[in-house]
């Protein structure tokens, strides 16, 4: 037998707290149905069969009502150990709670929302994101994720010297532009060559204008993307810099990413929900085990 411990947790990033009828089901890599039933807990373990092949690839799908469904798949399980997994569920319509992102917060986490222009515009400036909310969420959860990506030299937003806020390329629900360290796309390189970046080919399809791009793909979900516009340029206090346009995919499969994101988009006029992108990168990382991805945002009911 192997055991799994299934933690459910909300938008907060604390251990769901409201009364609750968790639907669970979790089925074996056979595509055998192991479990369908609702429980009232918030941390449960259950005893699963181990066949030490691939049957041991569960997915685990979590629902209550009100809620929007969640899970995760392969959760590789072992007879010889427990294996954790962490599923956060948001509300149908959540709402967000930025407590903890004042202009001050923010502009010393990332200074590059204020490099270009004095304080009291930057400040107002911010306060006008504040009031559009998805915007903001999406450039939260973009520096959040990262700060999570050792280069060989920095991290990513040890390059990023300037948000672009001019139309059409100011801060939008699915990604931002800004003017880089040339320099990036040389570590960005040197990250793919160690395998954490897919170079994605022919990128002006996807992004009008561009010249390269790579994605993360250290997650099977929410990996952030590079996408780099180097025939626009600028030099910014002595340093040479292109345009990056950063973004956060809800899927590393670019087969997949069309499909269900792209082409459905297209379809519905819609955009990549910063609240999804916020789930997605949560749980991916709780599975990595790595540091927990904690924007200085959270999401409510």
């Amino acid at each position: 037998m192997s055991k799994l411990q299934l933690r459910i947790f909300d938008g907060t990033r604390q251990l769901f707290s409201a009364p609750a009828q968790f639907l669970i089901t979790i089925t074996d890599g056979n595509r055998t149905q192991r479990v369908r039933d609702y429980f009232k807990a918030n941390d449960i373990t259950f005893d699963l069969p181990y066949f030490g092949n691939n049957g041991d690839n569960y997915t685990v799908v979590v629902w209550t009502k009100g809620c929007k469904q969640a899970g995760f798949a392969p959760v590789i399980l072992s007879d010889k150990y427990e294996k954790t997994l962490d599923i956060m569920l948001i509300s149908d319509e959540p709402g967000f709670s930025f407590a903890d992102a004042p202009w001050e917060v923010a502009k010393a986490r990332y200074p590059f929302l204020a490099s270009d222009v004095d304080d009291a515009t930057s400040a107002a400036r911010y306060k006008n994101l504040l009031e559009t909310e998805k915007p903001l969420a999406c450039l939260l959860n973009l520096g959040e994720a990262m700060s999570q990506i050792s280069l060989s030299q920095g991290t990513p937003l040890d390059y990023i010297k300037q948000v672009r806020w001019d139309v059409p390329y100011a801060p939008a629900q699915d990604r931002f532009f800004a003017w880089c360290d040339c320099r990036l796309i040389d570590q960005v390189k040197i990250a793919a060559a160690a395998g954490e970046f897919a170079v994605e080919n022919n990128p002006g399809l996807y992004h009008p204008g561009a010249t390269s791009s790579w994605k993360q793909i250290q997650f099977g979900e929410a990996n952030v993307q590079f996408t780099f516009h180097e025939n626009d340029k600028m030099t910014i206090g002595g340093v040479d810099c292109v345009m990056v346009e950063p973004d956060i995919d809800y899927f590393q499969d670019l087969v997949a990413h069309a499909i269900f994101e792209v082409i459905v988009n297209a379809l519905t006029h819609s955009l990549t929900d910063p609240t999804q992108v916020y789930v997605l990168r949560w749980i991916a990382g709780q599975t990595a085990g790595i540091p927990e991805f904690a924007p200085i945002y959270t999401l409510t009911s």
